[in-house]
């Protein structure tokens, strides 16, 4: 299988080259700037380049695109509103009419950030999308212009994403940053009413290369079983890591000095993902086993 990935550069990228090459399908891939080191075959995109967009995927002809391609800095994106819709949807048009015409499926990433947080419990696919900030209205848009125009998409939706950066070999994600400020002696503040259900990012490559075996199209909540706030979430990674959270403290959203609006919660419920695969997600502590071997590897 003929497999291009938008957005080799980025974590989630990364890990999908890495899945899809442990799948032995034929990969392709495109980065931003920085030229990563994957032995495959790469090009350099700028997706708001339609053009080139539609020139790459006709140029590699494949069976599959997956788009990691993506402005994530949800603080970025409510300063620069007019760029996140630049990249988070007005390029989705271009890319659906290219995989319609390739006769190739889509794969289009999103995330938890299209709810608004106001439920009480998980979020499942069949909800009603309400962001709440210019990230998650974006990405909301692109999702929306995948469904009307690509042929029989998947759309995944992602959630508080972490793991390992298959190229750099880092951290990266929420514990890279909470490491990174227990080493420095950094007094951490985590929120205790935040409620998310993290994704790690090799897990949820690999689930992407589970659903497209499976030929599965429609909307996916790709994440772990696990409902926390970024608090436990800090003290389970620590636990496991054997490190002193003494310096983490309890915080609030309501004392947050972020520029754009966070949602109380955004759980996902990943029954769905479970029943067409036929197998459970990973509870956020089995997802932080598994990165802690990862580091040791």
């Amino acid at each position: 299988m003929r497999v291009l990935t938008l957005g080799i550069n980025g974590l989630l990228g990364s890990n999908v080259v890495t899945s899809a090459l442990d799948q032995n399908h034929e990969v392709f891939g495109t980065y931003h700037t920085t030229v990563p080191s994957f032995d495959i075959s790469m090009q350099q995109l700028d997706v708001t380049e339609t053009d080139r967009v539609s020139e790459v995927v006709r140029s590699v002809d494949p069976d599959w695109v997956i788009n990691c391609a993506a402005m994530t800095d949800v603080d970025g994106c409510e300063r620069a509103p007019d760029r996140a819709s630049e990249i988070n949807a007005q390029p989705m048009e271009a890319l659906s009419e290219a995989c319609s015409n390739s006769s190739a499926r889509l794969l289009h990433v999103s995330t938890d950030y299209v709810f608004g947080g106001g439920q009480t419990g998980p979020y499942d696919e069949l909800a009603t999308p309400d962001p709440r900030q210019v990230y998650g209205r974006s990405k909301l848009a692109g999702e929306q212009i995948v469904r009307k125009q690509a042929q029989d998409p998947l759309i995944a939706r992602l959630s508080f994403v972490y793991g390992i950066h298959r190229h750099s070999k880092s951290l990266a994600g929420f514990p890279a940053w909470l490491m990174s400020a227990l080493d420095e002696n950094e007094s951490v503040s985590l929120y205790t009413d935040q409620y998310v259900s993290p994704t790690r990012a090799s897990q949820a490559a690999s689930t992407f290369m589970e659903l497209i075996d499976e030929g599965l199209s429609g909307v996916f909540h790709v994440a772990c079983r696990s409902c926390v706030t970024p608090y436990e979430f800090g003290r389970k990674f620590c636990k496991q890591m054997s490190d002193d959270p003494a310096q983490m403290q309890q915080g609030s959203l309501d004392d947050s000095t972020n520029i754009a609006t966070r949602p109380k919660n955004t759980c996902l419920d990943v029954g769905r993902v479970e029943e067409k695969l036929g197998r459970e997600q990973p509870t956020l502590m089995s997802d932080i086993d598994n990165l802690v071997r990862e580091l040791d590897e």
